[in-house]
């Protein structure tokens, strides 16, 4: 999923656009001025002004994650909100930075993106890491979990917050059984992960929290083992329902959530009896992976309605 970018990109190119840009009058046009987002703020929103205050010196003391995105990118959508969550749980052991490439080109051009969402990693002021496109929460967690364990003994503000949090866990009783789960998660061993979830809901079969989070590791181990190519396998043989089934996970990992759902339910059409029973129970069980009442598994229900009856 990531790339290595140490020394590829000389990020000081826009250093002189910023410091002019932090001298212009009173009154100069909105966005234009550097306005560094308070010393705690976990998500920032970073314009070419304000890049070098708010990405590269930053760096020099804790990790940034720059999330280069779009407002008419759908797995931007997807990707974006997901960032802010784990930012927001990271206790200030790194910062994400979000920048519009519309408004702030120049920065795209920087970075040499060729398609958005495009996630960069800085530390000590330049790019480390990199992946594109939307991925799995799992897979993140294990990206962003390898990156601080590798610059720990770099960066002194990710030893630092990560003290501070671990203070406040202290503070609050921990199930020991999620964290076994957890923890198996974060290694990649997603069959450790299952069998942990599983025991609690041995132990407790009403426990919604275990019951999403299985269904969860469920997918993303699935997922882990898909084939990129099933897509376009699957487009080249539509009556090939194990394509038709694989396509869909690899989608829906890719955050291409209409369009899995899309190609189930057309699947479903097509086919009849222990078919089209089999792609149903496949559908229902990737509704399973979001909210109930997500738009997308709300429409994706009314179509599937519409297919079988």
């Amino acid at each position: 999923m990531s790339a290595a970018l140490s020394g590829a990109v000389d990020l000081s190119g826009l250093k002189a656009r910023a410091e002019a840009a932090q001298q212009q009058p009173a009154g100069a046009p909105a966005g234009t001025a550097a306005t560094p987002a308070a010393g705690g703020a976990a998500v920032i929103d970073v314009s070419e002004a304000t890049f070098q205050a708010e990405v590269v010196d930053r760096s020099m003391h804790t990790l940034v994650v720059v999330d280069l995105w779009a407002e008419w990118c759908g797995p931007c959508k997807q990707l974006s909100p997901l960032l802010e969550k784990l930012a927001a749980e990271a206790n200030g052991a790194w910062v994400l930075a979000k920048i519009d490439v519309d408004a702030n080109p120049r920065i795209s051009q920087l970075f040499g993106v060729q398609s958005i969402p495009t996630v960069v990693a800085i530390a000590g002021g330049q790019p480390v890491h990199a992946f594109s496109g939307a991925q799995p929460e799992p897979q993140i967690r294990q990206w962003l979990d390898s990156l601080l364990d590798e610059l720990r003994d770099k960066l002194p503000g990710i030893s630092a917050a990560e003290q501070a949090g671990a203070a406040d866990v202290e503070e609050e009783q921990e199930d020991p059984r999620f964290t076994e789960a957890e923890d198996a998660l974060e290694r990649g061993d997603y069959a450790a992960a299952e069998a942990a979830y599983e025991r609690i809901l041995d132990a407790e079969p009403v426990n919604e929290q275990a019951k999403a989070a299985l269904v969860q590791v469920r997918f993303a181990a699935r997922a882990s083992k898909a084939d990129p190519s099933a897509v376009s396998r699957a487009e080249a043989a539509p009556e090939d329902l194990d394509a038709q089934l694989a396509a869909a996970d690899v989608e829906v990992a890719q955050q291409r959530v209409e369009d899995a759902f899309a190609r189930l339910v057309a699947a479903v059409r097509r086919t009849s009896g222990e078919d089209r029973n089999r792609v149903r129970e496949h559908l229902v069980g990737l509704f399973d992976l979001f909210d109930p009442a997500d738009e997308r598994v709300l429409k994706a229900r009314r179509d599937l309605a519409s297919a079988l009856f």
